[in-house]
């Protein structure tokens, strides 16, 4: 019952430890990485309105669009397409980071896992130590007891030879007086 209230312990705090180091571990380049690509959406956005504007505009005789603002409108389309270049590039440098993070997670879990085991096996080394060591000590009190026992026998055993030895010397010593 102690065993397992151990481990349940210990798993918690363990679990509880993985889910503060994986928030904790949002690292400031992760974040200075999102907003980094947040600013790229925003300028893209900003880009395709003004792709709506140079589209509307008709600067040409009779309201028709001319050269330039063809040019326009496909210089802008152009920009928008290496804005978008650049937020796959910067997509990529942040899918990284979040692989790496992911991976970071998984070795500390097995890193942890692996702990948890060794701690188990110490813990029931130590119970079964300590089973050995009980064992050992009721074997050496009941040693104990017998031997205890043992030596108050022949103690009882030696003071009543020593009574028997005395009360016989005196009887001897009685006969001898007597005949004497």
């Amino acid at each position: 019952m102690k065993f397992s209230i151990r481990i349940l312990v210990l798993s918690l705090i363990i679990f509880s430890g993985f889910k503060t180091y994986a928030f904790q571990n949002d690292t400031s380049a992760y974040q200075t990485q999102r907003q980094k690509i947040n600013m790229l959406l925003a300028e893209r956005s900003a880009r395709f309105g003004q792709y709506d504007l140079s589209l509307s505009a008709r600067s040409g005789i009779f309201g028709l669009q001319t050269k330039n603002d063809l040019k326009n409108s496909n210089e802008i389309l152009r920009n928008i397409i290496l804005n978008d270049n650049n937020i796959f590039r910067e997509l990529k440098v942040l899918m990284n980071y979040k692989d790496q993070e992911v991976s970071q997670v998984q070795s500390n879990e097995a890193n942890s896992r692996k702990r948890i085991d060794a701690y188990m096996q110490t813990i029931k080394k130590l119970q079964d130590e300590n089973e050995t060591l009980r064992h050992s000590v009721d074997e050496t009190d009941k040693k104990t007891g017998t031997f205890t026992l043992i030596n108050i026998i022949l103690g009882a055993l030696f003071l009543a030879a020593l009574i028997y030895i005395f009360t016989l010397h005196k009887k001897i010593n009685t006969i001898n007086n007597l005949k004497t």
